[in-house]
């Protein structure tokens, strides 16, 4: 069984999962990721490169320490951002990726 990211998105955002889709407008069925800005996707890949590496080089073994880890990391991440002026949980949704995809589909067939 792998740690829950939802954890980690949590201490990121400081928000739950469902309460971070209410606040930007996501359907129930999409994953968060389809929506979130650049700065945050690259924020919880952050979190989540910084935990693999941990991982590895502290030989942690099991969910609870991993996914403690995770969270750290992820709290770690976010508290950069907001001392830079950044809140995760307040920057306005990106564009639907599926929109974006279908529209460049459809681009690439008028060329």
């Amino acid at each position: 069984m792998r740690p829950r990211r939802s954890k980690g998105d949590q201490a990121l955002f400081r928000h739950s999962t469902q309460l971070l889709k209410r606040k930007m407008n996501i359907p129930e069925n999409r994953p968060v990721a389809d929506f979130l800005p650049t700065i945050s996707l690259k924020a919880k890949d952050l979190a989540a490169e910084m935990t693999s590496i941990n991982v590895q080089t502290r030989d942690l073994k099991g969910i609870p320490p991993i996914e403690k880890e995770h969270i750290d990391n992820n709290l770690a991440v976010g508290e950069m951002l907001i001392e830079r002026g950044i809140k995760p949980e307040e920057l306005p949704p990106a564009d639907d990726v599926k929109k974006v995809q279908r529209s460049l589909i459809v681009r690439k067939r008028k060329y």
